[in-house]
């Protein structure tokens, strides 16, 4: 099929290069001209393992295509995903803007009946809002059939995700659009759920919300099992063996982060209050995740009391490994709150320094994308994320470079035997610390 996909974003971006992958011809649409630039040559504009590869070999094979201008990509389409952003308003709720203008391009560039498919997370209600916001503006005669079809992509492994996912989500207005979809899936190989659109809807929210709500359970698990001197590594194995709950999203840390889990979470408490429902839950799961991001703090506080002048390496900017995305990460609330405190700070990332001077920017924060750099003469580290350059490092490095060997880690990367073998002071999250007293 000719398929025109709106936005190139993580999801747009990666959803344009996967059906392109399983044959379909797709051109990619962005208002952004540099964007297209780099995309049209091969180059990615997000980091996403993979993804360069697919580009560059579905543009040679001429299934992928990139444009800033909507009559190059929407005429002859046969069907349009929409998979621009819905940020996140003052309020909560998701801003519909860039899919309202995306909704009034399409009626202005079409010339024949077509299925328009929201790929973005939107509130229930707002597939059939876009779908007479189209017919309105569209000429006469041209009608468009809408289907949401939610993206359940992870950062850090979107490409994995989308050709081994779970499921595929269509909602439809009828079987016959539900159908075209089914086939346009059907490469994937993938399982399909049929439903009606506004479950749809629902279906995206609700499995994030929960995702966060376990997330957010086992930290506060963390922090009981630290008052009553167990681990809750230990404790998580023995639930996550219970089919019924399962081992994944049950690792303790310093909470969620990301472009998905704080907005949808904030988004759906907004849609409850819209219907009159109190998600008290929900708002339990978030308070817990803004107290957690500064978990680590705390610990530092109590170990210094004061840590004016001192030296800080702080390891991981990105909210997650393999992304350079540092939407909602803990990192943004730390090193402003260390600097405010006093300390200097040298931040190490391997993927996303360039982003993170955009964001976090005083003389006293200077960034590295070497581990050892950042770490040497350190007064303490701590540990935001952690990538495999973090959890592979042979521990004794920290002793051998650091002013002090202390050690702030937020995302339990290492072996609490280990850590006592090495004799660093060791401060993780729902587990004994390795105090001075024991290191003796």
């Amino acid at each position: 099929m000719k398929i025109a996909v709106i936005g190139t974003g993580y999801v747009g971006l990666v959803t344009g290069v996967a059906l392109s992958e399983i044959g379909h011809v797709v051109t990619c649409i962005d208002v952004d001209p540099s964007k297209v630039e780099k995309l049209s040559k091969g180059i990615p504009t997000i980091y996403e393992p993979g993804l360069e590869e697919l580009i560059k070999k579905n543009i040679s094979l001429g299934h992928l295509h990139f444009t800033s201008e909507h009559q190059n990509g929407l005429p002859d389409a046969d069907v349009v995903y929409i998979a621009v952003g819905t940020p996140q308003r003052t309020d909560g709720a998701a801003n519909l803007d860039y899919v309202e203008h995306a909704a009034l391009d399409i009626a202005a560039n079409i010339k024949q009946d077509i299925i328009v498919v929201i790929k973005s997370t939107v509130p229930v209600g707002t597939n059939f809002h876009i779908k007479n916001l189209i017919n309105k503006n569209t000429k006469n005669g041209i009608r468009v059939k809408i289907a949401s079809n939610p993206e359940f992509l992870r950062e850090g492994s979107a490409v994995k995700d989308t050709f081994h996912g779970d499921r595929i989500v269509i909602g439809a207005e009828d079987a016959e659009t539900a159908e075209v979809l089914a086939q346009i899936n059907e490469p994937f190989n993938t399982p399909i759920v049929k439903t009606d659109i506004s479950s749809a809807e629902m279906i995206k929210y609700s499995s994030n919300a929960f995702l966060a709500t376990k997330i957010s359970f086992i930290n506060e698990i963390a922090n009981l099992c630290e008052s009553m001197g167990a681990n809750v590594e230990e404790v998580a194995k023995g639930m996550g063996l219970d089919h019924r709950i399962g081992p994944d999203f049950l690792k303790a840390g310093i909470g969620y982060g990301g472009s998905c889990f704080p907005k949808d979470t904030n988004a759906l408490i907004q849609l409850a209050g819209n219907a009159n429902h109190e998600f008290n839950l929900l708002k339990s799961v978030i308070e817990v995740n803004n107290n957690q991001q500064v978990l680590l703090l705390d610990k530092i506080m109590n170990r210094f009391g004061d840590i004016q002048g001192k030296y800080v390496a702080v390891l991981g900017l990105a909210f997650k490994p393999n992304t350079d995305d540092l939407r909602e990460s803990p990192a943004l609330v730390m090193i402003p709150k260390l600097v405010e405190l006093g300390a200097s700070v040298v931040a190490f990332d391997p993927i996303a320094v360039s982003n993170a001077k955009k964001q976090l920017v005083s003389d006293k924060i200077s960034y590295t994308e070497d581990l050892q750099t950042a770490i040497k003469d350190a007064d303490f580290a701590v540990i935001i994320t952690d990538w495999p350059e973090v959890k592979q490092v042979n521990l004794s490095i920290y002793k051998t470079l650091m002013k002090e060997p202390v050690l702030f880690d937020g995302r339990n990367c290492y072996d609490l035997n280990v850590a006592k073998q090495v004799a660093i002071e060791y401060y993780s999250v729902g587990r004994p610390d390795q105090t001075p007293e024991l290191i003796g």
